[in-house]
């Protein structure tokens, strides 16, 4: 999945240039591009699909020059994951109807790739096996309150394989997240699902009929040339829902797989900052020539190879492009997005 804005990277990331585009890490490729090479060990190039805004279809040929361009799924309207899902499942379908596959986002970090693979080849081989909808959970490391968190029915061994779900629970309050934690039946929810073509098609056709029967008007059209004229007129009909509001929350064959892959989602400056801090004065920094002085706590980047003279800062976000500047308590982040709203 690769349609999202990440607005809460602003001003890096852009409706023009989301972050799954960006080398945020610096490491000389996208988070989409290290997305697509860690599956690309798992299955062939061909076997693997992106979905994505219309408008960003170009971006994705550029960055992903060894997958077929007739793998690029273009979504006409952002409806949320549900109707996303359901329209990869579909194609998937018309291809080869006793396909399993998995979800995953494109714009998440995953340092232990050799676990990772060995965890989704698992994940996949029990949804083949089984009627199962199959999610990975991470064993939580802190009291966090950003991420919903998956109820199991026993506690959250990383070697314990796959274990049946009790039930999904929203982004807690901090003493909520603490007793997560010490109860140890709780994982944080990544947003990485396996399923076959069949089981997903049946969830959706019991509970959440409404996602998919816009979709099946005429479904003789995808796998075809016409499939992208059809989804452009039919999609934007679907409802803006969330595949674990629409199917997860819902289903009784819901399994998860826990493990420990060095994940993290990068959804705000503030991970980034958690997920890079080394250094003198716990700072981050990707600037090529600076005089950084007096500064601890802070993250700074600067883009297009800019000259930085930065004193007397403390907890700060500084981000500068070629259009928009970004200086932020790093504290105070959450009020960032509205603040970014107020201007647009």
């Amino acid at each position: 999945m690769a349609g999202g804005v990440g607005s809460r990277f602003w001003p890096s990331s852009t409706e023009e240039k989301p972050k799954q585009f960006l080398d945020i890490l610096g490491k000389g490729e996208s988070l989409l591009q290290m997305t697509f090479r860690r599956c690309a060990q798992i299955v062939e190039a061909q076997h693997i699909f992106v979905m994505t805004n219309k408008r960003y279809r170009n971006l994705v040929a550029q960055q992903l020059g060894e997958m077929p361009t007739e793998n690029i799924l273009c979504e006409p309207s952002r409806n949320n994951t549900a109707p996303c899902i359901a329209y990869a499942a579909l194609r998937l379908k018309a291809l080869a109807d006793e396909a399993v596959f998995a979800v995953v986002p494109s714009d998440h970090v995953i340092e232990k790739e050799e676990v990772y693979i060995n965890a989704l080849g698992q994940a996949l081989d029990f949804a083949e096996d089984n009627a199962a909808i199959v999610t990975l959970g991470i064993k939580p490391t802190r009291p966090d309150t950003g991420y919903g968190y998956i109820e199991l029915e026993e506690m959250a061994q990383v070697d314990s394989g796959v274990v049946p779900v009790l039930a999904f629970k929203e982004k807690p309050d901090k003493e909520t997240a603490q007793s997560f934690l010490e109860e140890g039946r709780y994982v944080w929810n990544a947003g990485m699902f396996v399923w076959s073509v069949s089981t997903l098609m049946e969830s959706f056709e019991k509970l959440a009929p409404e996602v998919l029967q816009p979709l099946l008007r005429d479904a003789g059209k995808f796998g075809t040339s016409e499939e992208q004229a059809y989804i452009d007129q039919v999609y934007p009909l679907t409802p803006s829902i969330s595949v674990d509001y629409a199917i997860l929350e819902k289903a009784t064959n819901v399994h998860c797989l826990p493990c420990d892959i060095g994940w993290s989602d990068l959804g705000t400056w503030a991970s980034l900052y958690d997920y890079r801090t080394t250094g003198v004065n716990e700072n981050v920094c990707q600037v090529k020539e600076s005089s950084i002085e007096d500064v601890s706590g802070s993250i700074i980047m600067m883009e297009d190879d800019r000259t930085a003279v930065i004193r007397g800062l403390q907890d700060f976000i500084v981000v500068s492009t070629e259009d928009s500047l970004l200086i932020y308590p790093r504290d105070q982040e959450q009020e960032l997005k509205q603040s970014i709203g107020r201007i647009e």
